[in-house]
């Protein structure tokens, strides 16, 4: 078999690319080319041209993986011919005319509701306050504090895009299904990730899995890179 070397790596909303240092870290190490996405986060057509053109200026085919929100952009950007495979992370996989806002339309009974404040001239923040419960509770309190006062402003423009074509459908995939999430329940995560035919493996975390346990992502992207 034949290793991929090129990981892509696409951030959700709310955060920045720097979340993903402990799974570069951990890559780098192992010899991997990685490359982090700074998405704006404010329309879902900018946050695809925004990994696109990363992916563009590879010359070797790449692991292309998204965290949440970025799980839909990699749906949409993964059509790319320099994707070899996908691999989301706690991430939403939408079929196609799917976006996050009709993903979490109809939350299940008793299902945690992300306390995403009302939007404030067309962007989102979370609710400081619950930021640590929500997105981050197995990270270090002042750790979660310093993500939700360092949030990313996140678009209700990029809340509503739709995907048109699902990269999924096309690519092999796999999934990590964070068990303790309270931001997107680990029964929608396992039921998209069937959905896409994706190779499942699950880790006891919260959505802010990618930092509190980079270790497991990376073997997770090991795994979709061979």
């Amino acid at each position: 078999m034949t290793t991929i070397k090129n990981v892509v790596l696409v951030h959700g909303g709310f955060v920045d690319g720097s979340g993903w240092q402990g799974v570069y870290d951990d890559l780098a190490r192992d010899g991997f080319n990685v490359r982090i996405v700074q998405n704006p986060t404010l329309s879902l057509d900018g946050d695809v041209a925004a990994t696109r053109r990363v992916l563009d200026a590879l010359d070797e085919p790449a692991v292309l993986v998204g965290h949440s929100y970025g799980g839909v952009v990699v749906s949409q950007a993964g059509t790319h011919p320099n994707v070899a495979v996908l691999v989301y992370i706690a991430a939403f996989a939408p079929d196609k005319g799917e976006s996050v806002s009709t993903l979490i339309a109809d939350p299940p009974a008793g299902a945690p509701v992300p306390p995403i404040l009302p939007p404030s001239d067309g962007l989102l923040y979370l609710d400081r306050d619950k930021f640590h419960e929500a997105f981050a509770a197995d990270l270090p309190a002042r750790l979660a504090a310093f993500m939700a006062d360092a949030q990313v402003p996140w678009g209700v423009d990029a809340l509503n895009g739709a995907v048109t074509e699902p990269a999924w459908r096309h690519r092999p995939s796999w999934y990590l299904v964070s068990t303790e999430d309270r931001m997107i329940p680990p029964a929608a995560q396992r039921s998209m990730a069937q959905r896409a035919g994706s190779s499942v493996v699950e880790v006891i975390g919260s959505h802010a899995v990618y930092v509190s346990q980079p270790a497991a992502v990376a073997e997770v992207i090991r795994q979709a890179a061979t």
